[in-house]
């Protein structure tokens, strides 16, 4: 089989899809290195590279001249030519609600010994007969709205499915899940539909694979968890690429919300020292980590409030971290493996490079509070997190932007440095002339006093979190495991 290659994309591709012995390749100038040609050479694949002026004829031209030198019984592969500034198709009725964004752009080459292990394992495949459309994973993120909007986001990549992971899983084992899901690729340019309500909406991944929907819901949309149905339309026949979103609509009887850090608010993970938190996840998994003792109870009782018999009355949780996207399924399972309220994760974009560069965790995380703020104007919220990095900072700013908003923040303190209680002190102080309160408790058991004595919860709660903690401790004492949980606001 013949192949006609346009861009290193392209190339890419075929070599994923897998090559036959003897099979022809003919390359436009550029796609792959010296070294990369003499790998494919001693493949087994015969290489051509398209000179300069055969390149520049329109791809018909250059279709039409090899069929010329076939035999009749082969057949010949065709790249696509390359898409420019892509748009949304334009269909009746069918609103657009992401801009349209740019074709993709080329994949960076790969390294001479990945190109020619590739090649290697395909020259061991049998005869392939076509190139095999590349495995698309449409993971969608957990998203939120209100009856002005329903925020939907998530990523196409270029992945199968992850592998369920358990606690028994080995640190190996740990350790390949969370390569795989941090190696990922991301799928560019890629059409994705959302449909909801009757409607259809339609958009195209960003560069980093992202894509990102706006969507009305109906004025008589049940509050709670709303399904949203995504697919690919590119997909190949027979073979389609769909999800389901879950979209948080809180109920009218929610009293107030919670946003939450996660990175030692949540679980211990030593976020101020960036290699021992590369170190600890790549030894855990969400079965095998746990919360600091009493958080998940303290949590179950803000989300239920002191009204948790009437309908529609459950507050809801939100988790902002600068924790990557990649992680998302790892923190999701961590959630509900240990008995957390569910809510919207809002997560950072970072490439593998940057993962524990998290100069810019200020600002990523005060915009992502303050839409959630907008997003529900008249709904105060309580904010909690740590004073390992800039959670405190960030929260008074959000005290001084949006006064009236914030009913009270508790502060888990992760760092002891007399200067550092110094500087909270005075957050304490400024956050408390805007009308706020900031909270430096001792434990989970005194936040959960503190939001019953506000009327946050419900008093009766208190009992069931101080025994939670005791089961929790006793369950470290007798396992024998590291005490994750002992370092507590």
């Amino acid at each position: 089989m013949a192949y006609l290659i346009l861009t290193r994309a392209g190339l890419d591709d075929v070599l994923a899809g897998g090559l036959a012995s003897g099979a022809r390749l003919h390359l436009h100038p550029g796609l792959a290195s010296a070294a990369e040609l003499a790998a494919l050479r001693a493949a087994g694949a015969a290489v051509t590279v398209l000179d300069d002026d055969a390149a520049a004829q329109p791809v018909g031209a250059i279709v039409s001249r090899l069929q010329d030198q076939m035999a009749g019984d082969d057949s010949l592969w065709v790249e696509a030519a390359p898409r420019q500034n892509v748009q949304p198709p334009a269909t009746s009725g069918v609103p657009s609600i992401s801009s349209p964004t740019t074709a993709a752009p080329a994949r960076p080459r790969r390294g001479f010994a990945a190109t020619f292990g590739m090649l290697a394992g395909a020259a061991r495949q049998a005869a392939v007969h076509g190139l095999k459309r590349r495995h698309l994973l449409l993971l969608p993120y957990l998203g939120y709205g209100s009856a002005a909007g329903l925020w939907v986001q998530g990523r196409v990549l270029q992945e199968r499915a992850f592998a369920q992971q358990a606690d028994s899983d080995s640190g190996w084992r740990n350790l390949a899940a969370l390569y795989r899901r941090l190696e990922s690729d991301e799928v560019a340019g890629e059409a994705v539909s959302a449909s909801f309500d009757g409607q259809t909406y339609l958009t195209r991944t960003d560069r980093g694979g992202y894509f990102r929907f706006q969507i009305k819901p109906p004025a008589n949309a049940q509050a709670g968890w709303l399904a949203v149905a995504l697919a690919l339309p590119d997909a190949p026949a027979g073979s389609p690429v769909e999800a389901s979103a879950s979209v948080l609509l809180p109920g009218a009887g929610a009293r107030f919300g919670v946003i939450s850090d996660i990175d030692d608010t949540v679980l211990w993970t030593n976020v101020t020292n960036k290699l021992n938190m590369a170190l600890m996840l790549a030894r855990s998994n969400p079965y095998t980590r746990k919360p600091f003792k009493g958080v998940a109870a303290f949590y179950r009782a803000l989300h239920e409030g002191v009204r948790s018999d009437r309908e529609g009355a459950a507050n809801p949780l939100f988790y902002v971290s600068s924790s990557p996207w990649h992680l998302f399924g790892h923190l999701v399972e961590f959630l509900r493996s240990q008995g957390l309220p569910l809510g919207p994760l809002l997560l950072r974009e970072l490439g593998l490079k940057q993962l524990f560069k998290l100069g810019q965790h200020g600002s990523h995380k005060l915009g992502k509070i303050e839409h959630i703020l907008a997003t529900y104007p008249h709904l105060p919220f309580v904010l909690i997190g740590d004073s390992g990095e800039q959670d405190p900072e960030i929260y008074a700013e959000v005290v001084r932007r949006h006064p009236g908003q914030v009913r009270v923040i508790y502060i888990r303190n992760v760092n002891p440095d007399p200067a550092r209680i110094a500087a909270l002190d005075r957050l304490i102080e400024e956050v408390a002339a805007h009308g706020a309160e900031m909270v430096l408790a001792a434990d989970s058991e005194a936040a959960a006093r503190h939001a019953a004595a506000l009327g946050l919860i419900d008093p009766a709660r208190i009992a069931g979190i101080n025994s939670d903690v005791k089961v929790e401790r006793q369950a470290e004492q007798a396992g024998g495991a590291p005490a994750q949980g002992s370092r507590l606001i």
